[in-house]
């Protein structure tokens, strides 16, 4: 892991850490802070090799949805049933407000290849992130996660519409997320997220 991250540029451990999956695509991005207020680099992506659910976040308990939205990594489990875990700190304040309760949790990355609601990567690739965030844990480094649809460039948002064929709730939910997808491309470091009454996101 030390070399992988040199070979970027990249302090280990770095001073943060930022996963963003993409349920269409099925794919795990790994970012790194190589310096506090420096742009993210992105170190390293795996396949997510199981999936449950469809396009849409998690609104209440035994919906099988991974949850979309702005979360952070809240432990880390070395003695998971699915060989090493990260837990996803859902639900988080957006969705306790527009969620129905139950709301289910324990949401977790995790290693092996079945899933209900998770996201599994297989036991070789949880070991080099559990490595990784453990580290980073380590030295007081946060982990944010960023769960999307799908990539979130026009291209792609437009074969998600044609796909999904969101209604107007949905459409407008995913908007949101597109507004801080933007703001992390442009820049290269996630937003700032706050939560607003209603439960919509708000950046800064």
């Amino acid at each position: 892991m030390r070399a992988l991250f040199a070979n970027h540029g990249v302090p280990y451990p770095p001073p943060a850490l930022l996963l963003r999956a993409f349920k269409r695509e099925g794919q795990l991005e790994l970012w790194a802070e190589p310096a506090r207020g420096a742009p993210y680099v992105l170190i390293k992506a795996w396949p997510i090799c199981a999936r449950s659910g469809g396009p849409g976040p998690k609104r209440h308990e035994g919906d099988e949805q991974v949850p979309e939205g702005f979360y952070r990594i809240s432990a880390l489990n070395p003695a998971s049933g699915y060989h090493l875990s990260l837990r996803v700190d859902y639900p988080n304040r957006s969705d306790r407000i527009l969620g129905a309760r139950p709301l289910g949790g324990d949401i977790f990355i995790h290693g092996k290849c079945g899933t209900i609601g998770c996201l599994p990567l297989g036991d070789q690739a949880i070991e080099e992130l559990y490595v990784i965030a453990a580290d980073a844990r380590a030295h007081s480094a946060q982990i944010e996660v960023h769960l999307l649809p799908s990539r979130l460039d026009d291209a792609s948002f437009e074969r998600l519409r044609e796909e999904a064929r969101p209604g107007p709730a949905l459409l407008a939910f995913w908007e949101q997320l597109r507004q801080g997808d933007r703001l992390f491309q442009q820049r290269k470091r996630p937003p700032r997220v706050r939560v607003q009454p209603d439960g919509r996101y708000r950046f800064e």
